[in-house]
């Protein structure tokens, strides 16, 4: 493997912008696009949003967002790990991260919005603590989409 570092980085960098539309491409692969709610790098990059990278040897090969709202609520989003890159937990350190700033920053809560058809997904976010429930935020209740949420206090 090679070396990993995770940070927070602007997602406004064509690697990021890179990584961003292979994951839209994944997205709209298995989900139809009314069902797909993407960031852009642009939104990502709003004051509400710190987003990691990884970079394997220098190479950004994962990203994931924490987005804040009112009340608490931490959101993770815009997960993705390239495919060459699967396999090695890297996901999981995203989520560590992401949930130890929410952490630092007094969230109550975490909570997400991952597609029906993305078991490795689900995966992640249960080995981290995370249990399904109802609709979250202002998603739909559709038969597309899989909703998580951890308690943080």
């Amino acid at each position: 493997m090679p070396t990993l570092a995770i940070a927070a980085e602007s997602p406004l960098q064509d690697e990021v912008r890179d990584l961003v539309a292979e994951l839209n491409a994944a997205l709209l692969a298995l989900t139809p696009p009314e069902f797909c709610f993407h960031m852009s790098v642009e939104e990502m990059a709003g004051d509400d949003t710190t987003v990691f990278v990884a970079r394997a040897d220098g190479r950004a090969v994962a990203c994931g967002a924490l987005k804040r709202h009112a009340g608490g609520i931490g959101e993770v989003k815009r997960m993705y790990t390239r495919p060459s890159h699967r396999g090695h937990k890297i996901g999981a350190l995203i989520v560590e991260r992401i949930e130890s700033l929410a952490r630092a920053e007094g969230f109550a809560r975490l909570v997400l919005e991952t597609g029906d058809r993305h078991p490795a997904a689900w995966t992640v976010y249960e080995r981290a603590g995370f249990t399904r429930c109802g609709p979250v935020l202002d998603y739909p209740d559709s038969q597309w989409s899989v909703f998580y949420e951890k308690a943080l206090k």
